[in-house]
């Protein structure tokens, strides 16, 4: 596994400590989960083509769910 390391200001560090306190993981197990989410989510475009198409369609999801 590869490592990176990145450079936070003073209150950045303190609000990822704080958070990751809430969730009892550590600041770095924090802080990778929200790369892993970033990196996994669609690209933008791909993004507003969905929301495009769920959009459109609303009214068809609609009456096929009921």
């Amino acid at each position: 596994m590869a490592e990176i390391r990145i450079a936070l200001r003073d209150d950045q560090l303190n609000r990822l400590r704080e958070i990751s306190r809430r969730y009892g993981i550590s600041p770095e197990d924090l802080a990778r989960v929200g790369v892993e989410d970033l990196l996994t989510r669609p690209d933008e475009p791909v993004q507003a083509l969905i929301d495009y198409v769920l959009e459109k369609n609303k009214d068809l999801y609609k009456r096929l769910a009921g």
